[in-house]
């Protein structure tokens, strides 16, 4: 052989790896051939390569099948081939049928695998290479950590760590490198922050990663501070670094974290100028970062005047700005982007129209979100749950149910948040059964531990009627955030089991729980229903103490309880200090008047109301008419209700008239009642006829109260009520046949008589009493839990 020509081959293929000339390459490949050189080992091992570098997958293969003696570096060459050409399962067979394989050979397949979403079978293989007696290298372990990342695997990332430690390679700038980024992607900032700090010499892609890490628990400041060391330290800075320090500048941008407003917007703008001058401002990454940046802190306007000077923009730049018209509510203005996107050649992908579908929702237009929805050809747990959030959000929860059961048959998995959100749809309607299935559900998706899912559970079956299942999922709980304490201790309040919601309040605290605004409200109604005045003063002065006192539906709450305490004057003097009132606080200082009989105050307070810019609603027109009701301000009553609908647009519903109706009772004026009945709109109403029968029962008007009894034998045929009722009024007027035959109707309908309670409280608890037509009034300790009684 002319070890001349030869040489020159070999040059010539180097060339064309060098520079990916699949052409020239070929022409290499004929001269081979013609010089009779195609058997040889090395040429041929140069030639897969070319092949590999060019793309050429099936050229590289049949070289290698070509190849009389392939030795390790040909087996090596193709199985990187095929894995470079994304073929793994060829480059798995051929890895298998080597016959020799040295640590590059398992490098290669390792990293392939890793490198192809294979993270698991990669990280097998490396247990294989391992228990083979290989010594893993730099190369091994920087792929197997990366596995462990994506699989969030750290206790098998905490191996290798300690494998890089025995053999000494814990100190290799590449292994430190993906020991940071495993343990970044595991969640273990704290592992991080020890790799981190033991790093000599750090450079762009450790602290580029490091800053991730920051990023990903919340502390924004210091992964800008790890930037700023970047930039002062003279290490590198690249373009990836940029892109990362504009994300944490975007996320600066928000109260929760505890940052001043626009902080993150003035980051950004500082980085933008150290981008200029790097000459980045042109590179796709930084300008869709910058775009991100803007849109996160709220200036749209400059993120689209910033998306408009790019030299280049693709499908992730416009996702970007639409994202951000999307999380300002600006439906409109996404769905034009999203028009130029595709009158650009742009074909929009699902996280387009997951962008566009969370705007949609966010602005209330459901129907707009669903169409949206309907685009995306295989929608993922996200998209769902940006379409489930939007019905929950409008309160559509029978819709919300609806496609939780579609997305259950296209067999997609929910997650926490699909779980969350269903149950929230559960409460509101009240679907214990269904309730009961997510509940399941989530058991067997191992998601029940989660803090939201859990308390979800606990709202569900709370508000389901069901406290006790409620605390069992509560007391399971291993860990609870504040919403979880809330929901307990509103479920107990809400079933009138009191002194269980202050356990629970002292429980909280007691875990170092602070209490919101939601438990001091919960827990306030607990002592407003107990009536337990000084409680609620000790309640009323820890609220004080945390700043809660006059936020508006704590005070609301204070309001309710010192009227239902029957202290009406501390309710109104806390009242006019509250800063701030809303329709609630106006509503329960009326309510409050007309409870303990003080209607004069009561419409005096309503009509100072009507002064003030703050508009009554259906419920502060209950209060002012069961005020009037209650003083015998009858005429005052029918002028209001006369007033509802033609002065404030307010439709009277059947509460209004009962009202009005129980003020025309209690003066004895039944026919102006009656009249009023006859043109309600709303005669279908078991109240209104038994405040009618209750005053015909006063006035002895038989007549009308018969009238009044038939119909709610028909409404509400199983309580013993207007039997009773029109019984006693027959009986005072000597009509005792009528009475009999009343009597006997009861019985023959087999309506049971309901029986009567009576409850005091004293320093020993809650005791209650029940009367019974025999017996008199005996103690009934075991009804006692009804009043919260310890």
């Amino acid at each position: 052989m002319n070890h001349a020509r030869f040489a020159y081959l070999a040059d010539l293929l180097h060339c064309c790896i060098a520079k990916r000339s699949h052409l020239y390459g070929r022409a290499a490949h004929a001269r081979i051939l013609s010089a009779g050189l195609s058997a040889d080992t090395f040429l041929s091992n140069r030639l897969i390569e070319l092949y590999a570098r060019c793309h050429r997958l099936g050229y590289a293969v049949n070289v290698f099948r070509s190849i009389p003696c392939p030795n390790v570096f040909s087996w090596n060459a193709i199985v990187s081939a095929c894995s470079k050409s994304g073929d793994l399962e060829l480059a798995q067979q051929l890895f298998v049928q080597m016959p020799d394989k040295n640590v590059v050979s398992w490098n290669t397949m390792i990293g392939a695998l890793a490198r192809g979403g294979s993270e698991e079978a990669a990280l097998d293989l490396y247990y294989v290479m391992t228990r083979e007696g290989f010594v893993p290298t730099n190369f091994t372990l920087a792929s197997v950590l990366s596995a462990c990342g994506s699989l969030m695997a750290l206790q098998d990332g905490r191996r290798c760590h300690g494998v890089a430690v025995k053999i000494g390679l814990h100190g290799n700038l590449f292994v430190e490198n993906a020991l940071l980024g495993m343990y970044a992607k595991c969640g273990s900032s704290g592992d991080a922050v020890k790799v981190f700090d033991s790093i000599s010499h750090p450079n762009e892609v450790s602290i580029t990663a490091m800053m991730g890490c920051m990023m990903q628990s919340g502390s924004i400041e210091e992964a800008v501070r790890l930037f700023e060391r970047m930039h002062t330290s003279g290490i590198h800075i690249d373009p990836v670094a940029v892109s990362s320090v504009l994300g944490a500048c975007a996320r600066a941008e928000g109260d929760e974290l505890g940052i001043p407003p626009h902080h993150g917007l003035v980051l950004g703008q500082l980085i933008q100028a150290l981008a200029v001058k790097y000459g980045f401002e042109s590179d796709l990454h930084v300008g869709t970062s910058l775009i991100d940046m803007y849109a996160k802190c709220g200036n749209t306007d400059e993120a689209e005047l910033l998306f408009n000077t790019l030299p280049n923009i693709n499908v992730v730049s416009w996702n970007v700005l639409i994202a951000g018209y999307g999380q300002k509510g600006d439906s409109i203005k996404a769905i034009d982007m999203l028009k130029l996107m595709q009158q650009h050649g742009f074909e929009p992908d699902e996280v387009t129209y997951i962008s566009l579908l969370a705007a949609c929702a966010k602005t209330g237009d459901v129907a707009a979100a669903h169409e949206m929805f309907d685009k995306i050809v295989e929608p993922n747990v996200t998209s769902w749950n940006a379409i489930l959030s939007g019905y929950c959000q409008e309160e559509s929860h029978d819709r919300a149910v609806e496609l939780f059961r579609k997305m259950q048959f296209q067999n997609v998995l929910p997650d926490q948040t699909t779980l969350a959100i269903i149950l929230s749809s559960c409460s509101a309607l009240g679907l214990l059964d269904f309730g009961k299935q997510v509940h399941s559900a989530s058991i067997r998706a191992m998601l029940h531990v989660d803090v939201f899912v859990a308390s979800g559970l606990v709202d569900m079956y709370s508000k389901c009627g069901h406290v006790m299942v409620a605390r069992l999922v509560f007391d399971m709980m291993t860990e609870r955030d504040v919403v979880s304490w809330n929901a307990m201790i509103t479920g107990f309040a809400h079933h009138s089991q009191n002194r269980e919601a202050f356990a629970v309040f002292k429980q909280m605290r007691q875990d170092g729980m602070s209490p919101t605004e939601s438990s001091y409200a919960s827990v306030i109604c607990s002592c407003a229903r107990l009536s337990s005045l000084p409680q609620g003063r000790q309640i009323h002065a820890q609220t004080a103490k945390d700043g809660y006192e006059f936020r508006v539906y704590v005070g609301s709450a204070l309001i309710d309880m010192y009227a239902k305490c029957g202290d009406v004057d501390e309710a109104r003097r806390f009242f006019d200090t509250m800063p701030t009132k809303n329709v609630v606080s106006w509503n329960e200082m009326i309510h409050g008047y007309a409870q303990n009989g003080c209607g004069k105050r009561a419409v005096e307070l309503f009509e100072r109301m009507l002064r003030t810019d703050e508009k009554p609603n259906s419920v502060t027109f209950i209060a002012v008419l069961a005020a009037c009701s209650h003083a015998g301000m009858v005429d005052k009553g029918i002028k209001i209700l006369d007033t509802m609908e033609k002065d404030h647009g307010i439709q009277p519903l059947a509460d209004h008239y009962t009202c009005v109706i129980d003020s025309l009772g209690r003066a004895g004026r039944l026919v102006e009642a009656e009249a009023l009945v006859d043109k309600m709109p709303c005669i279908d109403d078991p109240v209104l006829w038994e405040v009618l029968l209750s005053a015909c029962a006063v006035h002895g008007n038989a007549t009308l109260a018969k009238r009044a009894a038939e119909k709610l034998f028909l409404l509400d045929p199983l309580s013993s009520a207007p039997y009773v009722l029109l019984s006693n009024i027959y009986a005072s007027l000597g009509r005792w046949d009528d009475a009999s035959a009343v009597r006997t109707l009861l019985n023959g309908r087999g309506v049971a008589k309901d029986r009567g309670y009576s409850w005091i409280d004293n320093k020993n608890g809650v005791r209650a009493f029940m009367v019974d037509d025999d017996l008199g009034m005996v103690n009934a300790e075991e009804q006692a839990s009804v009043y919260g009684a310890t």
